[in-house]
């Protein structure tokens, strides 16, 4: 093998790498329409659920189900806009006996990587409640994708977020609080988004 020929294929191999690269990093930029979004939860206290939701949050969402490697999001809720219709109840939550919202003020979430196995859409990450950090892993549907029809040049992008997590697992709940006789160890998440972006 001569060495143009070597050349020729190292250069057209550094291309390709290349092109890859820039391809990732261009994943669409995605901004959350609040009016329509909801991040709600539900957990168990003996046998009745109790449910609620947080108003305040703010994130950045990278994504393309065509560019998954490029894909990315970061998120930050915080606990003080816990909300579950009981002005007491959320008090309690944001004490040390759960989130503990004077030391660990903000819940978040940062992802690893974006995946697609058997049919079904992940996204893989870090999620932090109180001083606790774990790899969690997020199942994601997508509702569906439309140019909108009130807003110029604006693509819609509707996505799902159904899952559960062990409270007890990061340490939300202390004393009396952590016996799952009394409030349940498992939440269920429910994320409805409503995404746009400018075209």
């Amino acid at each position: 093998m001569n060495n143009k020929t070597t050349f020729l294929k190292a250069f057209a191999l550094v291309a390709l790498f290349a092109s890859a690269t820039v391809y990732a990093a261009t994943a669409l930029s995605w901004k959350i329409d609040k009016t329509h979004t909801g991040i709600n939860f539900s957990i168990n206290h003996f046998f009745s659920a109790v449910t609620g939701n947080f108003t305040d949050y703010s994130g950045t969402i990278s994504f393309d189900e065509n560019n998954l490697e490029g894909s990315s999001v970061s998120f930050t809720i915080p606990v003080s806009s816990i909300n579950t219709q009981d002005a007491k109840r959320d008090k309690h939550l944001q004490s040390g006996d759960f989130f503990d919202a004077k030391q660990f003020p903000n819940i978040t979430f940062k992802s690893d990587k974006f995946l697609k196995k058997d049919g079904e859409l992940k996204v893989l990450g870090d999620l932090t409640i109180r001083d606790v950090t774990k790899k969690v892993v997020f199942p994601i549907e997508v509702k569906g994708k439309m140019d909108h029809p009130f807003m110029k040049n604006t693509e819609l992008l509707g996505i799902a977020i159904k899952t559960k997590l062990d409270r007890t697992s990061f340490g939300v709940g202390s004393g009396s609080w952590a016996a799952t006789s009394v409030v349940g160890d498992d939440v269920l998440i429910n994320i409805n988004m409503e995404l746009n972006r400018k075209k």
